[in-house]
């Protein structure tokens, strides 16, 4: 029989956790960017996250529980990183004439986090279908081909993609 906690008992418990093992899981993931502020960021988004959903009623390895959270959003950021210094890189190859204003990059930059957020939260095969049709350009029977799935398949994954972009907006 699964126990649920109170709104109160939880708090409690992620305050306990908070108090716990805050300054471990910063200190790991400052560690882990070689940046103190930026680990003392995600070990608050970290616990931000878990406000946000719902503590297990028997948490036995917070540690462990902890840095699953926490890879997420270091993976998270660090694929953000990579997505706007190739965005940086690319800006460098255009003319000084034509590059864009410091707000136009800003508007990109977050324009391509926010769908680089969507896209994250798809299911890994649907989001790799969706990423060989639309950035490759590669029409279905090649993807079909690629991954070693059926017709229907490439199909349904992208319905289900283009679906939850819609959804987003």
């Amino acid at each position: 029989m699964e126990t649920t906690m109170s709104n109160a008992d939880a708090r409690q418990q992620i305050g306990v956790l908070y108090t716990e093992h805050h300054s471990w899981l910063a200190s790991w993931l400052s560690h882990k960017l070689h940046c103190k502020n930026l680990g003392a960021d995600l070990a608050h988004d970290t616990f931000l996250r878990i406000l946000g959903s719902r503590l297990p009623a028997d948490l036995r390895e917070p540690r462990a529980y902890l840095t699953t959270i926490a890879k997420g959003l270091l993976n998270s950021h660090l694929r953000r990183k990579k997505l706007e210094e190739a965005y940086l890189d690319a800006l460098a190859a255009i003319p000084e004439p034509v590059q864009p204003s410091a707000e136009e990059r800003l508007v990109v930059l977050e324009t391509l986090g926010e769908i680089d957020r969507i896209l994250d939260s798809l299911p890994a095969k649907a989001r790799q279908v969706f990423l060989l049709a639309q950035l490759d350009g590669l029409p279905y029977a090649d993807i079909c081909a690629l991954l070693d799935i059926s017709l229907s398949t490439v199909k349904r994954h992208m319905v289900l993609a283009f679906r939850h972009c819609l959804a987003a907006l």
